[in-house]
């Protein structure tokens, strides 16, 4: 009777087994609502982010490098169906790259978008924070995307005297974050040639320290060389420490502050999924979910009883039954 039964369970789950792998080929997808972000994710690659106050596998890092390895994390954390698109930044210009795409059914090719990011691609020197974020949430409001804007906030040439351009757009119209990038500590930033070459380090009387645009900061007249016509700034440079870069964080807490845009310090390349979902806008869409492993899954328990516990367990049955047949009496004839 026993065996039998174990007969039967053969049977049950060599059927089990190929509907198992029939409905794999048959119904591989099913589509469901999801919760995903649009992004799009500007990076910084002015020459302050070539700064090297990271470190990635136990080798100095500079902020660019760093910033791709946690966007390139990013995109392999994100829930389908995210879209991310990416852009770059120089002088006061965001440039887009491409709009945002699907980071499941394109990861390969973001992540070798992000990879091929470098700081050769600008096309200027300058870096107007201000004016490439004010930019940056306009685009990112024109492709319907929330925005991660990474860099270090230090502007080059240092802000006017009178601050900041006004941001003219609507706080708060776009969601997302502004990275900071860097160490708070005043670092060296690298020089290179014509060729890209590294040459050594900035001096500091190789950087602008002061802007001289527009009116002159208060006090300007008791300068040497004041001439309110012809130098109304002074007659000579003045020095600071702007050969020198680090995190300008208040500035950058500053900023998003205007925009309503949230403020993070990009201190490690993992977990930035996590505090870029907790302030962009969940986007519903039907996601496709793979139910080939389930299928294969359940193929494999199929396979496993067949092959292994009901054998198994025909063999504890026989054992059985002959110590039985030993212990019983024998009729005498």
């Amino acid at each position: 009777m026993m065996i039998a039964r174990l007969r039967d369970a053969r049977f049950l789950s060599l059927a089990f087994a190929l509907a198992a792998l029939a409905a794999a080929f048959a119904f591989p997808r099913a589509d469901a609502v999801r919760n995903g972000v649009d992004l799009l994710a500007t990076l910084d690659i002015t020459g302050s982010m070539n700064t090297r106050d990271y470190s990635l596998d136990g080798a100095p890092a500079s902020r660019i490098e760093f910033a791709k390895r946690a966007l390139r994390r990013l995109v392999a954390d994100l829930p389908c169906p995210s879209r991310v698109g990416l852009a770059i930044f120089t002088e006061r210009e965001p440039f887009l790259l491409f709009e945002p795409i699907d980071v499941c059914e394109n990861f390969a090719a973001l992540d070798a978008a992000i990879g091929a990011l470098d700081w050769r691609m600008a096309w200027e020197g300058d870096s107007r924070i201000s004016a490439g974020l004010f930019r940056a949430v306009e685009m990112a409001r024109r492709v319907g995307a929330d925005l991660v804007f990474i860099t270090d906030g230090q502007e080059a040439p240092p802000l006017p005297a009178y601050g900041a351009p006004v941001f003219e757009g609507a706080r708060g119209e776009i969601s997302g974050l502004i990275l900071g990038a860097g160490g708070y500590e005043p670092a060296p930033i690298p020089k290179f040639d014509d060729r890209g070459r590294e040459t050594g380090f900035y001096g500091v009387d190789e950087v602008p320290h002061e802007s001289r645009f527009g009116l002159p900061p208060a006090g300007a007249e008791q300068r040497e060389g004041y001439n309110p016509r012809n130098a109304p700034f002074g007659g000579e440079m003045r020095a600071g420490t702007e050969h020198l870069s680090s995190l300008r964080e208040p500035y950058l807490r500053q900023l998003a502050e205007t925009t309503g845009l949230g403020y993070a310090h990009l201190e490690k390349p993992d977990g930035l999924a996590s505090a870029i979902l907790a302030v962009a806008r969940p986007r519903p869409s039907l996601a496709p979910i793979d139910l080939r492993p389930a299928f294969a899954a359940a193929a494999l328990v199929g396979f496993a009883t067949l092959y292994l516990i009901v054998p198994l367990a025909e063999i504890f049955a026989r054992r059985r039954h002959s110590r039985l047949a030993t212990t019983l009496p024998r009729r005498i004839e």
